[in-house]
């Protein structure tokens, strides 16, 4: 990344192309979202990248796929991971934050893991996302339907 920034800047082009690269939420945990840091396993190559975005002020893509999440915590609940849910599913230590929905949840749990990790400042674009319409019970055409016309609202 830091090659790529410096032939842009060398070409007089650094306010016109940004450098980045993206990640997703699986190499997040904590629970819940304000607890999120980066597992032991990413550090070693997720913390230099965040250094080197918050020192250029470039932002970080976010690939976020509720339905993994869900696949993998059985205690979720299908409306909480669909934009679905009637009610407040989570709500933060603070009181402050309550979340509808799962993928809101995952985007936080990415916010704090990179403000622990010495970004504060650091925009998170969400890249992708998305949910299957096969493959298994929950993999249907209408739940991704349903999960992406909320995502898009």
């Amino acid at each position: 990344m830091t090659n790529v920034n410096n032939a842009i800047v060398a070409a007089g082009l650094q306010n016109q192309i940004k450098v980045s690269t993206a990640t997703y939420s699986g190499i997040t945990s904590g629970f819940p979202p304000s607890q999120g840091s980066f597992q032991d396993s990413a550090k070693g190559f997720i913390e230099p990248i965040i250094q080197f975005l918050a020192q250029n002020n470039m932002p970080l893509l976010a690939n976020i796929y509720p339905y993994f999440s869900y696949l993998g915590t059985p205690e979720i609940d299908l409306q909480y991971a669909l934009f679905t849910a009637p009610n407040v599913v989570v709500t933060d230590l603070d009181g402050n934050h309550e979340y509808r929905n799962l993928f809101d949840a995952l985007l936080d749990t990415l916010y704090s893991a990179v403000e622990r990790s010495g970004g504060p400042n650091i925009e998170i674009v969400v890249s992708e996302s998305g949910w299957p319409s096969a493959g298994d019970k929950e993999a249907t055409v209408q739940n991704a339907q349903i999960k992406n016309n909320h995502l898009i609202k």
